[in-house]
């Protein structure tokens, strides 16, 4: 009895399968759109967490200025 054959390559992750599905449903362009407005969306979610950690400073400075 010879042992199953050992796979040369590891399964796709969830994100190479996405985009693999994208590339075929969405043309060059519409693909570039999606991932420039996902990486705005990002972005703005950063500065968003930088303003509340800001403004929690800013609170905690003024409270021990009292």
């Amino acid at each position: 009895m010879q042992a199953a054959p050992v796979r040369a390559h590891a399964l796709p992750s969830v994100t190479t399968a996405l985009r693999a599905v994208e590339s075929l449903l969405l043309s060059g362009g519409q693909r570039t759109a999606r991932r420039n407005a996902w990486t705005a969306v990002l972005e703005d979610r950063r500065r968003a967490k930088d303003r509340v950690e800001a403004q929690h400073v800013l609170d905690a400075v003024a409270g021990h200025r009292s």
